[in-house]
């Protein structure tokens, strides 16, 4: 097992990914934020889906993903339709424009990536991969899991770092659409 110091440091790294998650966001079209952005994805990742499981993988509620679903669909990247199940329920679906929308994303997503990972050589970024894999698995669905309890002689627990929280975003292979890097609310209210 790794050592104490070893783990802090790790910490410290992972704070650090914040940056690139701001790199990221920066790359994106003037009307389309990261909450936007990531409501495309996860469409895109998962198909076609009703609000309350968007909201289940976006991790925030529901009234922070309808602001999400209503900016997404007055752009036209979105429809909205009965569920034939649930008459009161909708199912959301990307548009064509949506699908366009999206493999935009990804195209800006992977030259940012590309020219800031040019000098890595394609087994650094294999291995950065299955690393990056193996700790999202290692943390499970964050969305869901109970808070561990503290020993009883621990001091006040400190905030979690944003960083940390953006370890929650979903991950996967798209069956359906090139994938972007999902650049979720890290908080429950509106970005």
């Amino acid at each position: 097992m790794a050592e104490q110091a070893q783990f802090e440091e790790l910490a410290r790294q992972l704070s650090a990914v914040g940056a690139v998650k701001r790199d990221l966001a920066r790359i994106l079209p003037h009307d389309c934020p990261a909450g936007s952005a990531a409501v495309l994805t996860l469409l895109g990742r998962y198909g076609s889906m009703r609000m309350s499981k968007l909201a289940e993988l976006l991790a925030v509620d529901m009234s922070v993903t309808s602001r999400h679903v209503a900016h997404v669909a007055e752009r036209g990247w979105i429809e909205r339709s009965p569920d034939p199940a649930d008459k009161r329920s909708r199912i959301l679906r990307l548009t064509p424009a949506g699908e366009a929308t999206l493999r935009d994303l990804s195209r800006r997503s992977t030259e940012l990536l590309t020219e800031r990972l040019g000098d890595w050589s394609d087994e650094e970024v294999d291995q950065l991969i299955r690393l990056m894999t193996r700790l999202r698995d290692s943390f499970g669905d964050c969305r869901t899991a109970v808070a561990h309890p503290r020993p009883a002689t621990a001091g006040p627990a400190e905030p979690l770092p944003v960083a940390a929280k953006a370890a929650t975003a979903p991950v996967g292979s798209a069956a359906r659409a090139p994938t972007t890097p999902v650049l979720e609310p890290t908080t429950r209210t509106p970005a």
